[in-house]
């Protein structure tokens, strides 16, 4: 597999890294990992893609190869900025965008914010929870959710990042993560998203404190209100074998203007992995068309 040139940009002192698959006079491709993941891992997608497009692949603040935050603290509204940042930087819009889970997630509400900058959206189980969990979430005070959030700091100060004696241990978490992927993948995966310790161990290169949720994001009627804002084509991945709901099933594809649903058997939560000749076929054939409806 030839490799992408890695580059670097700038957002609230930040400094972050993102990789450049070339091809700079094609249409931009943005692909936006998960969260606990890394920009390499669009790698089969990215190679696949960078002929007909420039693909650009980032690592979020506080994973892969970018500045973690030195408060620990890490919320939608920072993804959004930095996503914002980079695409303003490189000049890259109009441009389509791919987005995984958090990514997703990220890339659905930057596409609400700036509809104009955005000429087709893919988000592969990026919708968050549901209806139903938003609203209990709502309802708890603020006083008991900010005190379970400090709770949770302060619990994530007292642990140390957990450190595997082998390589082949950290490969063998990784299957444990996702039963779909092949020895490949795992090895690939695994060897982009680890940094050997001073003492010969191995760590994840994610801060472990990016798995706090804030006390408080938008409210649910908020983010309804930018997916309401998407005018361009919206493609919403999910894998049959996943935990995560159907858009379909709780209404969540209502909000969207003009979303199309892909449900992918033999798929679980990474999509783009466990089903990648399926993904590569039905999301480029979405990027291509003018309405979305393929």
């Amino acid at each position: 597999m030839n490799g992408p040139a890695s580059r670097v940009f700038f957002s609230q002192r930040l400094r972050l890294h993102y990789v450049d698959w070339g091809n700079p006079e094609a249409p931009p491709l943005l692909l936006v990992h998960g969260g606990r993941d890394h920009c390499r891992n669009w790698d089969w997608v990215a190679q696949a893609m960078s002929d007909e497009y420039h693909v650009i692949a980032p690592d979020l603040r506080g994973h892969g190869d970018s500045q973690w935050s030195d408060s620990g603290h890490y919320t939608m509204a920072n993804y959004i900025y930095d996503l914002a940042q980079l695409i303003h930087q490189r000049n890259l819009a109009p441009l389509r965008i791919v987005g995984h889970s958090l990514g997703g997630n990220v890339a659905l509400r930057y596409t609400g914010i700036y509809p104009e900058h955005v000429s087709h959206v893919v988000a592969i189980e990026g919708l968050g929870p549901g209806p139903k969990s938003h609203a209990e979430a709502d309802r708890k005070p603020i006083a008991e959710r900010m005190r379970a959030w400090i709770d949770e700091q302060r619990a994530y100060a007292a642990r140390a990042p957990h450190r595997y004696q082998t390589l082949e241990a950290a490969h063998a978490r990784m299957r444990e993560a996702n039963a779909h992927l092949t020895a490949e993948q795992t090895r690939h995966l695994t060897e982009h998203g680890i940094n050997q310790n001073e003492d010969g161990t191995y760590s994840w290169k994610f801060d472990q404190y990016v798995r706090l949720w804030p006390a408080y994001d938008m409210s649910r009627e908020a983010i309804a209100h930018l997916w309401a804002r998407i005018v361009c084509p919206t493609l919403l991945v999910h894998g049959l074998d996943s935990w995560a709901r159907a858009p379909a099933q709780d209404g969540r594809i209502d909000y969207f203007r003009n979303a199309r649903a892909l449900p992918v058997a033999g798929a679980g939560h990474w999509v783009h992995h466990d089903q990648l000749d399926v993904f590569l076929r039905e999301v480029r054939a979405f990027l291509r068309s003018s309405s979305g409806s393929i």
